[in-house]
């Protein structure tokens, strides 16, 4: 059984228009729609094939509903389709959604959001396809209370990683992708070149300068910025040096002006998420991407 939804389902391919549109809805509780801030900003700034040449134009959608926008979505393909977690107070929107992201993205592979959202997203999507759905990653958002850095540091230093460092970038967002268990957003390659053009990445580096570990931040968005990705290989583990870098990347962060600083933890790795509560991280909501199987 359904709820006819409060409210329709607009649809565009211009970020500009979105970001336009959803302002208000976005910006409320700016934290918590991070990804859709950040994602729908690099598209209007980056083009429409900011994450892969070839592939089908971007699609956003809010939620009109009594004067306001009520929801919102937004999907680069062939990614998961990313839901604001308030869509799910909208009676029937996600239900309405995965009825008309059905008939135009039949073979959509999955969904993205806070665990409430994506969770009923996931649940109106198979009564709509008869799809098969996976919840197969859960994230910690967290939000910066007072950043306490690591002491002592471990050896070494920060430095903002410069165009010659564009291999071990791509190397390391394709092994932080591998470690997660799934695909990059985004061409290793496209990646770095576009963290290079603003400074957007700080590597750790021991007295030798042998590279140890990296942070990223995106550019600040609603007055926020995500850091992301937090890798260190293997080798280099549980020597201090990823929070050693996580603190500088952050400092930067409230320094370049952030009101908040923001970061996702796989909550299946319990040291990473001890890591950053250690730094000042504090909880904020969990979230999950669930994948769908195609019914046969």
């Amino acid at each position: 059984m359904t709820t006819a939804p409060a409210g329709r389902w607009r649809l565009t391919a211009d970020p500009a228009e979105f970001l336009d549109r959803a302002r208000a809805h976005l910006h409320a509780e700016p934290a918590l729609n991070t990804v859709l801030l950040t994602v729908a900003d690099t598209l209007r700034t980056r083009g429409p094939h900011a994450y892969g040449e070839g592939e089908p134009p971007p699609l956003f959608g809010c939620l009109d509903g009594d004067g306001a926008v009520r929801g919102a979505f937004l999907r680069t393909a062939p990614r998961r389709v990313a839901v604001s977690p308030r869509t799910a107070d909208a009676p029937g929107a996600l239900d309405a959604l995965a009825g008309e992201l059905a008939a135009l993205v039949p073979g959509l592979p999955g969904v993205m959001s806070d665990h409430a959202a994506a969770e009923a997203f996931a649940r109106a999507w198979q009564r709509h396809t008869g799809d098969a759905v996976a919840e197969d990653l859960r994230q910690r958002l967290y939000r910066l209370g007072a950043l306490t850095p690591p002491v002592p540091a471990p050896p070494g230093a920060a430095r903002v990683a410069a165009p010659g460092d564009r291999e071990l970038l791509a190397r390391w967002h394709r092994a932080f992708a591998a470690d997660l268990g799934q695909p990059s957003l985004m061409d290793p390659y496209r990646w770095a070149d576009a963290r290079l053009a603003y400074g957007g990445v700080t590597l750790w580096e021991l007295p030798d300068g042998t590279p140890v570990s990296m942070a990223g931040a995106t550019v600040p968005v609603a007055g926020q910025i995500r850091v992301a990705p937090v890798y260190t290989p293997a080798e280099h583990r549980a020597r201090g040096y990823a929070a050693a870098v996580t603190a500088d990347v952050t400092r930067a962060a409230l320094a370049a002006g952030a009101g908040e600083v923001l970061l996702f933890t796989d909550l299946a790795n319990p040291t990473s998420n001890g890591l950053y509560r250690r730094l000042g991280y504090r909880p904020v909501r969990d979230y999950a991407q669930f994948t769908f199987t195609r019914a046969r």
